[in-house]
């Protein structure tokens, strides 16, 4: 919607009603910038943003979104919350980290909303660093999508995802990926992006070359349509011609809003340190000033307007002052909501049905996600190449478009940030989502989402927004994959908190977890190692079981026993115990023969949670125990269980607990030669292990 051929009429038709209610939001929130401003002792204990210059373009955003649609605002939209019907005193609850703060009971930034409430548009947790929430609000969007191609929305209403962004941030990578797929797949969305021409200290000058309007330009489908974002009466109409724009046609908008910085970028960063003369010339587009006359012009008395200003300077100062005595957090509360309950907490169905034929992991992980598809319409699998036409790098998609449909299973652009993050949407709309990195060696663009978007949503949003997302990540080496198809990232992902780690050895565990990862409401990282999955390479025949019924289920955080040590051997301290996970259970189960009955091998199968009482049951059995990976071995998961294992169990102990794992270099060396001068085999693990019996 370029200006020429807008859609987007000027001329107003706004009821007075709301225009008056407007005018009073505008106040209250007015108010509430100059009460912080005025309390910085205690207003500026916890960094804080406020809407001073954007209140117009805001409110009237808020005002008209539906309790059916859906927003992802940023640490400024103070006014829009106002405007959907928050009150003063919940926004400040959130400003003092208090108890009852309604996104989040005292954990996260003022102007960070997380809001699941009857009557009010939806507001998943995000988090803020800018920029970033474009991927999880597009993902909401996608989300609606797919389940209206499903016919899995009732009712006549049809959604609109509202995605607030700054500018500054729209150059952000993740943005490109985000208006990408908006475009790509038309999706009901608008990008309202405010512009005051600031980031903290940079101008809109040093930062880019285009706003965002002109660089909107260059995503095809793309309308666009800029605004005066200090008048009221202009925003208020350009952005309804939008919403009906989006609501109707189902595919995306960008509103370029421009407005004044009247404010501190933060409390932080003050504007007298760095904004001079600049402050002044924005003070000539206040949005109240504007908004006042404006009223007046229309026959509004200066006295009624003077009546709302102190109505809502009282409610503003009434209810700072409710807030400023509301409790604190209980302190024992800060533990809750790491994660969201689970429903799978037995091993249900049958491992072994009869009659059943051998599969290798790969079929059995196809299989538990085919019987997904069929079981749940809300369920989709999306990544790069998963589509009709190879259906994945390893088959591992085989036949599964062809099954559900392109709209389910579907080829992603080379967007791993867009793959992740916009599972956190899926989820906050009801659709669940499995996703695909192709290799863990490309999983890096995609830590950012998975960190600051979905790995804190359930904490942050005490609990209101887990988000449900299955990443199946291939990892490992396998033979001259080299050093960009090889790699083990399990130790940077166990620093993630908030997020599972899964790692299945052979194909019933593959099946097994693979189904209670889904079913998990929280992010699940599912890792497959690539050289188990066709059971070529040598020595893991077994990874290839009998494929258990479509019912089979795994809890997660349940170790495996697969290979126990003599009675008579551990009586007579003769044993060790082998903890370990993946191709370590291979390496490991080879080095066990040339040991008779003094060796037993724990597969953890989940790495988060850790089945800590596995662990501590075997090494009190044997005293003496080696923990075995395939990642290069400093600072890894392994040396931290190693230590856990040491200083908890230390009385048990004969031996100190030994490590095993690849070299400490960068990369996997292509020639084969080399990997394996790397890696752990079953070499070094018996040589390893008749040291450690030795000791």
């Amino acid at each position: 919607m370029d200006e020429s051929r807008s859609v987007v009429s000027n001329e107003p038709g706004i009821e007075q009603g709301v225009l008056l209610k407007a005018y009073e939001l505008m106040c209250t929130a007015r108010r509430m910038a100059d009460l912080y401003d005025e309390n910085r002792e205690v207003c500026s204990k916890y960094v804080h943003s406020t809407s001073r210059g954007h209140e117009a373009i805001q409110l009237a955003a808020g005002l008209q979104l539906k309790p059916w649609d859906y927003a992802s605002l940023y640490y400024r939209d103070e006014s829009m919350l106002l405007g959907m019907g928050l009150e003063p005193y919940e926004l400040m609850l959130q400003l003092m980290a208090k108890r009852d703060d309604p996104f989040s009971g005292g954990r996260t930034y003022y102007g960070h909303p997380s809001l699941k409430r009857k009557g009010f548009p939806t507001i998943p947790h995000q988090s803020s660093a800018t920029g970033m929430q474009a991927i999880p609000a597009t993902g909401m969007a996608h989300g609606i999508a797919y389940l209206e191609s499903q016919g899995l929305l009732k009712g006549e209403n049809k959604p609109v995802v509202l995605c607030s962004l700054g500018d500054g941030s729209v150059t952000e990578g993740e943005v490109a990926e985000a208006f990408q797929m908006a475009v790509l797949k038309k999706l009901p969305i608008i990008y309202l992006v405010q512009d005051n021409d600031w980031g903290i200290s940079a101008t809109g000058a040093e930062m880019r070359a285009m706003d965002a309007y002109e660089y909107a330009a260059g995503f095809k489908g793309m309308e666009r349509v800029r605004v005066d974002g200090s008048d009221f009466v202009k925003s208020f109409e350009v952005l309804k011609k939008a919403i009906q724009f989006v609501r109707t046609k189902r595919a995306p908008i960008l509103v370029h809003a421009k407005c004044p910085l009247l404010g501190h970028h933060t409390s932080g960063v003050r504007k007298e340190w760095y904004r001079g003369d600049d402050l002044a010339v924005h003070q000539q587009a206040d949005p109240l000033l504007k908004f006042h006359n404006y009223l007046i012009d229309q026959g509004v008395a200066e006295n009624d307007l003077n009546a709302l200003n102190k109505k809502a300077a009282r409610k503003a100062e009434g209810d700072y002052t409710k807030a400023l005595a509301a409790a604190e957090p209980d302190p024992e509360d800060f533990d809750k909501h790491e994660f969201a309950p689970t429903p799978i907490t037995e091993e249900k169905g049958n491992r072994k049905p009869k009659g059943a034929e051998k599969v290798v992991m790969v079929d059995a992980a196809l299989h538990a996600v085919d019987e997904i598809l069929k079981k749940h319409p809300e369920a989709l699998f999306y990544g790069q190449d998963v589509g009709r036409r190879l259906g994945g790098v390893f088959r591992e998609a085989a036949t599964l478009a062809q099954k559900y449909g392109d709209d389910r299973v579907f080829n992603t652009p080379i967007q791993e940030a867009y793959i992740i993050g916009s599972t956190a949407g899926m989820s906050a709309v009801g659709a669940k989502p499995i996703v695909e990195i192709q290799f863990a060696d490309y999983i890096w663009p995609g830590i950012n989402q998975l960190v600051e978007e979905l790995s804190k949503s359930c904490y942050l949003s005490k609990g209101k927004f887990p988000v449900q997302a299955l990443i199946r990540v291939p990892v490992g080496a396998y033979g001259g994959g080299g050093p960009y198809h090889s790699g083990s990232v399990e130790s940077t992902l166990l620093t993630i908190r908030g997020i599972k780690v899964v790692y299945p050895s052979n194909a019933a565990d593959m099946k097994g977890l693979l189904k209670a990862s889904f079913y998990d409401p929280n992010p699940v990282v599912l890792l497959e190692h690539k050289g188990l999955y066709w059971s070529k390479v040598p020595g893991t025949a077994n990874a290839k079981t009998v494929e258990p019924d479509e019912d089979y289920i795994i809890p997660l955080g349940k170790a495996n026993t697969v290979l126990k040590a003599d009675d008579r051997k551990i009586k007579s301290g003769e044993t060790a115990v082998v903890i370990t996970y993946g191709m370590g259970i291979y390496w490991a189960g080879e080095a066990a023969k040339n040991f008779t009955g003094q060796i037993e091998i724990i597969d953890l199968r989940t790495l988060n949670p850790l089945d800590w009482e596995a662990v501590v049951g075997a090494v009190k059995k044997h005293g003496r125990a080696i923990i075995l990976t395939e990642e290069p071995l400093l600072n890894s998961f392994a040396e931290s269980l190693a230590g856990r294992i040491q200083k908890e169990c230390f009385q048990y102990l004969d031996a100190p607990v030994w490590t095993l794992g690849a070299a400490n270099l960068p990369a996997v060396p292509l020639n084969v030669e080399l990997e394996k001068m790397m890696l752990p085999n079953a070499d070094k693990v018996q040589a390893a292990l008749a040291d450690l019996l030795a000791y």
